[in-house]
């Protein structure tokens, strides 16, 4: 007998468990940090007990790990979120840019995403003499500590930079310090560290923004603070800002 082509098509059929169980993966990504079984299980709309089995799979699997009775995501659910961010297409038009900037500067540049732990990074291109410092994909660069950080803290909504904050176990007060910097990186269109997180190495960030002006990721140029000019001016500064500007055009972004 033939089908009805008028007729709707079926849905497909999925596995209810693993969509129930999806939920804790679902709250862990919106809370951003580890959580207690209890606050987990409300959060995804389940009681505890029904909770704590697929966490147990969630952790063989590398999806949730569990450290001092709490539950974050795991070295899996990271792996998958780095591959999806290399494979959204402003990371994909930037990667040949820190190629060839990294060429031209001598410098260590990388390409830092917002996460949901704040920048982190994905991809680096490394200098001749590489800087002894970590700057592996997956890093989660500090706020206050970084020129990435400093430039995210610069152009995010205060909640996101103020929930990032917390996640690092940083003071509220920190967040008052990072927006008392914001209008100078604004005008200059650069964040800058110097022997920040780590003594002697110095670095610069600029921002590449989307059609509606919001930023989507930093390119930026880590380097010996000896041989590393800071300088907005100056030829590592300029060098980011344009091909931060280029790329932003390239992703539909006008100026002003």
């Amino acid at each position: 007998m033939a089908s009805d082509e008028s007729s709707p098509p079926r849905e497909s059929r999925g596995i209810q468990s693993i969509e129930v169980g999806g939920q804790l993966l679902v709250a862990l990504a919106h809370q951003g940090g580890p959580m207690a079984l209890k606050d987990l299980a409300r959060e995804a709309g389940m009681p505890p007990a029904k909770a704590h089995p697929y966490l147990v799979s969630f952790i063989k699997l590398g999806l949730v790990e569990q450290e001092g009775g709490r539950y974050g995501l795991g070295p899996l659910a990271l792996q998958l979120g780095l591959i999806s961010l290399q494979q959204y297409d402003p990371v994909r038009l930037a990667t040949p840019r820190i190629e060839a900037l990294s060429a031209e500067l001598g410098h260590t540049v990388a390409i830092a995403v917002w996460g949901n732990r704040g920048p982190t990074i994905v991809r680096v291109a490394e200098a001749p003499t590489p800087v002894h410092v970590s700057m592996r994909h997956g890093t989660v660069m500090s706020l206050p500590g970084t020129a990435s950080g400093r430039l995210f803290a610069a152009l995010m909504p205060a909640a996101d930079t103020a929930a990032a904050l917390a996640v690092e176990g940083l003071p509220a007060a920190t967040l008052a310090e990072l927006q008392a910097q914001a209008p100078q990186i604004r005008a200059e269109g650069l964040a800058r560290s110097q022997d920040g997180v780590v003594a002697g190495v110095s670095a610069l960030a600029a921002p590449v923004f989307d059609q509606r002006g919001r930023m989507l990721l930093s390119l930026t140029a880590i380097g010996p603070s000896g041989s590393f000019d800071t300088r907005a001016d100056g030829p590592i500064g300029q060098a980011l800002k344009k091909s931060a500007e280029l790329l932003s055009r390239q992703l539909g972004w006008q100026p002003g």
